[in-house]
């Protein structure tokens, strides 16, 4: 979805699209909601694509790919190649130490509806939080609110996790926090569609049976504090502070799949 801007996002006074700035107050034009961003775009793109390598893994290390009855376990990986490759919870974090889980649970899901919403999220949200806070600062928040999702998952004693959706709504409360913080039309109308987003999670997780809340509020409460703290391109841009954070996240991802995947493998074949 795009919106654009008609009003001056400060003073509400009218604006013309081709104005960069309000004549009236100074304040400059407001971006529409997706702006493209050639970075963010294969940003986005590369982290489904990690989801999916790891979810035909998943399938392909599992001895039954099965359907609980859940909708979203259809062609379900078994519980034993989710373990392997990294999920996570109070059994993989606190029983067997395997605290990199954190973060690789977010790369891993439960059947293929579970995939395919998620990444339609992340598809749709990825480039907007990219085009308000740039691509470095949307992969710190993807990947730090993903871990404490997770870090609340195990606080709250959820045994056996996984998925990308407390990353995703770690993307989201980063919105939330970006249209409260600007303020203006453009801050409201971004509020009114992410508390729209945010009642669907709530109801959904009441309704859905194996939905794992408290990582999606672990997630949404990371997002939005880390939001805070990084600061979004508006009022503060880029550093090189914040290439560095998303490369060191970057690099840690990269390294623990990898060893996660190597490690599965070599079971597999030894």
């Amino acid at each position: 979805m795009v919106l654009t801007s008609t009003s001056c996002p400060s003073c509400g006074r009218p604006m013309e699209d081709t104005q960069s700035a309000c004549e009236w107050c100074g304040a400059k034009q407001a971006k529409s909601l997706v702006t493209p961003d050639q970075y963010g775009d294969l940003l986005v793109k590369g982290i489904i694509a990690a989801n999916v390598i790891y979810y035909l893994l998943s399938l392909y290390m599992s001895r039954h790919r099965g359907f609980s009855g859940n909708p979203l376990s259809f062609l379900s990986p078994d519980q034993n190649s989710l373990l392997l490759l990294g999920a996570s919870g109070t059994v993989p974090v606190l029983e067997l130490g395997r605290f990199w889980t954190l973060i690789s649970a977010s790369y891993l899901h439960g059947g293929l509806l579970h995939i395919l919403f998620n990444m339609m999220a992340l598809r749709q949200i990825g480039p907007w939080v990219s085009s308000e806070f740039g691509a470095s600062r949307m992969f710190i928040i993807y990947t730090l609110s993903g871990v404490s999702g997770y870090l609340a998952s195990c606080l709250a004693g959820i045994a056996f996790t996984i998925g990308a959706s407390a990353s995703v709504c770690g993307l989201i409360g980063a919105l939330f926090f970006f249209g409260k913080s600007r303020g203006g039309n453009y801050g409201a109308a971004v509020s009114r569609e992410v508390s729209g987003w945010l009642v669907s999670l709530v109801l959904f997780g009441l309704v859905m049976p194996g939905i794992n809340n408290w990582a999606h509020g672990g997630g949404i409460v990371g997002g939005a504090l880390l939001a805070m703290l990084l600061g979004y391109r508006e009022r503060r841009p880029e550093k090189a502070i914040h290439r560095l954070m998303a490369n060191l996240c970057l690099i840690a991802t990269l390294l623990i799949l990898t060893y996660a995947a190597y490690m599965t493998l070599a079971l597999r074949f030894r």
